[in-house]
Order: structure tokens, then C-alpha cells, then sequence
């Protein structure tokens, strides 16, 4: 264990955790909402610090991030815990474990495997990390210093002093955007939706490269006015946010919802673009078009896309070879 960073001390040996936007009260022995923030006699320690329990080399495009070095690897790692309880969760076994569990691995460690297959990133992902943030930032401080970008895949609700802080590392992170129904984040993530947003214009307006995800659920958050309200809300901050939209599949607690129809998925694709975002995609289905990108000047075939093989045909130094246009992201030879 490690003492935990952004707690306040309160009467009776109580802490505040100030790491997401729970905000938990914490009484002496007892631990946080996310299960791995412990306050022993007044002293908040993380219980996962250092515990990683999976580690792989991933396309970077599974996270997804399509405009973020795109074709290239990503080292991945995550501990267990998450501070939601999404009953749709596909990694649960490991988000909403109840015990620590996990191998001993140092920034060192880290670091030296990640030079040694020549990766140019490292994702903190699979589960929220958020809640192993002491062990993310460890590894994250070390990483930039070897010129190793680093990325999260999370939740988005951290509370504004982790967003303070990541501002000086991170360099990358896809947002869950998992409904624009505070009812919805309230009954299936156990959160509320309000520091999503919050936190997406924040890493937004403080330079770190975003793209957002959104589950499609049938009857859940589905609509046509939900999908047109999540893309109107990108685009108020920036329209040049990727959007993934993907499939959901029954899972975990949710086995009694049918899988996403792809036709769905494909019109919230063309919802996104016809709301001007110039970046939209779809996720986990059969779809030809809607993985590639193109120019959203000349509708040029820039990075094609089929699974995981990803080849970048027309894209030069960050522009379309054909009209010129710039095309925003965070490019290898760019």
C-alpha cells in the first residue's frame, strides 16, 4: 500500500477523498465507494498501488484512439477497482473485484519492457485509472521522461485535482460519454453525468488530445435526441473530437437487453456527422466505411481501416494528399 494522494483529514480520524468526483467520506477502516481507498487511523492509502493485474501489447485503435499515433502499439495496464458500478461493465471481473489481487511491477519494470518493443505509448486502461492513480502517475512522470506518450481510457470523473495534475503528463484520453442522461448515469453507472462534461472540456481547453466513446444500449440511451444531443455537445467543444459509437452486447448485468442492431449504429454515425462533427466511427460491427477516415473537406480515403489492420494511405505530414486540408490528431510523422 502507498499513502494516497488528494485526501483531506476530518474529526473522528475521518478522510475526504478528493481523487473523483464521489467525494467519499471515509470513516477509520473503512474504504471508499471504489473499495481500494482505505483510511487507516486518519491516513487514506491506495490498496492497489503498483498491483497490476493485466498488462498487454494492444493496437492502439482498440482503445480507441484513431487519431493518436494510429497504426501503432500501445503498452497496456491496469489495476482492479473502478468508482462506477456499470451493470453493462465487460471487464467486471476485475473492475468490481472485491479483493486486491494483481503481480508487484515498478515504473522501472514498466518502462524498460515498453523501450524494449519499441512502443511509442503506454494506456492505462481495462479498468478505471482513475482509482489506481498513484501507480498511473508514477509510471506516467517516468514515461515522459523517456519521451513515451501516455493515455488513459477512462470514465471521465476524476475530480478538477487530478485534472489539474494529469495536465502535466498526459498526453491522450478516451472519455466514456455513456449516455446524455443524468437518469441513465444515476441508475446504470451509479455516478451523475455532469463532471463528464465538465472534465471533457477541461482536458479539452488544457491541450491533451480527446476522443470520446458512447455504448449504444437499444432502449436505454438509443434515441435519435440523445445521440443528436451527445453530438451537439461535442461539437460545442470542439468539432474536431473524434466520436466512436459501438455496439453493446449482453453482458454482466445486462443479459436481458438485446445486442445493438448495426443499422443503429451506422445512423448514429451519420447523426454525429450531420451535427458537424467532422469525425465520427463506428465500433465492433461489420461496417466497411464508418472505421476509415477521411478528409471531411474532399471526402478522401486517408487511414483504412478493417479490424485492427490499419493501413495510412493519403495522409502526409498531418494533411490530406489530395486537397491539403489539415486533419486534426496526433500523428507519427507528423
Amino acid at each position: 500500500m502507498k499513502e494516497a494522494m488528494f485526501y483531506s483529514k476530518k474529526d473522528f480520524n475521518k478522510v475526504k477523498c478528493n481523487l473523483c468526483n464521489h467525494f467519499c467520506i471515509i470513516e477509520d477502516g473503512k474504504s471508499g465507494i471504489c473499495n481500494f481507498r482505505e483510511n487507516l487511523n486518519g491516513t487514506l492509502y491506495s490498496k492497489v498501488f503498483n498491483r497490476i493485474v493485466a498488462k498487454n501489447i494492444d493496437p492502439i485503435e482498440k482503445k480507441p484512439l484513431y487519431h493518436f499515433l494510429p497504426a501503432s502499439y500501445t503498452y497496456s495496464i491496469s489495476t482492479v477497482g473502478c468508482n462506477f458500478k456499470c451493470l453493462n461493465c465487460q471487464n467486471y471481473e476485475i473492475s468490481q473485484a472485491k479483493e486486491v489481487f494483481g503481480y508487484y511491477f515498478n515504473a522501472e519494470t514498466i518502462i524498460k519492457e515498453i523501450e524494449e518493443n519499441h512502443l511509442p505509448s503506454i494506456s492505462y486502461t481495462y479498468t478505471e485509472p482513475t482509482i489506481y492513480y498513484e501507480t498511473a502517475r508514477n509510471i506516467g512522470i517516468y514515461a515522459k521522461e523517456k519521451n513515451i506518450k501516455n493515455i488513459f481510457v477512462s470514465n471521465g470523473y476524476m475530480s478538477k485535482y487530478v485534472v489539474n495534475d494529469l495536465k502535466s503528463w498526459l498526453d491522450g484520453i478516451n472519455i466514456d460519454l455513456k449516455s446524455f442522461s443524468n437518469e441513465f448515469y444515476k441508475k446504470i453507472c451509479k455516478a451523475s453525468i455532469k463532471p463528464v462534461l465538465d472534465n471533457i472540456i477541461s482536458f479539452k481547453e488544457n491541450g491533451i488530445w480527446v476522443e470520446i466513446t458512447t455504448l449504444i444500449i437499444p432502449g436505454l440511451n438509443d434515441s435519435e435526441k440523445e445521440l443528436k444531443n451527445i453530438a451537439k455537445f461535442i461539437k460545442s467543444v470542439d468539432s474536431s473530437i473524434p466520436w466512436h459509437v459501438s455496439a453493446f452486447y449482453p453482458t454482466y448485468l445486462l443479459t436481458n437487453i438485446s445486442p445493438t442492431d448495426s443499422q443503429k449504429v451506422i445512423n448514429a454515425r451519420l447523426i454525429g456527422l450531420s451535427e458537424g462533427l467532422k469525425y465520427v466511427y463506428t465500433g465492433n460491427i461489420r461496417d466497411n466505411i464508418g472505421a476509415n477516415t477521411y478528409c471531411n473537406k474532399c471526402n478522401n480515403l486517408l487511414i483504412e481501416r478493417a479490424g485492427y489492420n490499419v493501413k495510412i494511405k493519403n495522409l502526409i505530414n498531418n494533411r490530406c494528399s489530395n486537397c491539403n486540408e489539415k486533419i486534426n490528431g496526433i500523428f507519427i510523422n507528423g
